[in-house]
């Protein structure tokens, strides 16, 4: 499933990856670039196989670790309520 960060989350691209702002709750986020590079793929509509698929190209990681590393990510933003 896609990714969609709520209404009351900012995004700020910096040179180290993203910056996420929770406006609710005044907390500050701060993604590498390779959680960026996830977050990317699935709000442009990929699907977390395609997040992976990204990241073992960019990174030449092991396929199910790259899947694991995605879910993982996609678990924590959701659980936080800053993305559905």
């Amino acid at each position: 499933m896609p990714l969609r960060f709520g209404e009351n989350v900012s995004t700020a691209e910096t040179d180290y990856g993203t910056v996420l702002l929770d406006e609710r709750a005044g907390a500050y986020w701060e993604l590498n670039p390779t959680a960026t590079l996830v977050v990317r793929t699935l709000l442009d509509g990929g699907e977390e196989a395609d997040a992976a698929a990204a990241l073992v190209r960019e990174f030449d990681i092991d396929r199910a670790q790259a899947l694991r590393d995605v879910e993982a990510l996609v678990r924590e933003l959701r659980g936080s309520g800053l993305a559905s």
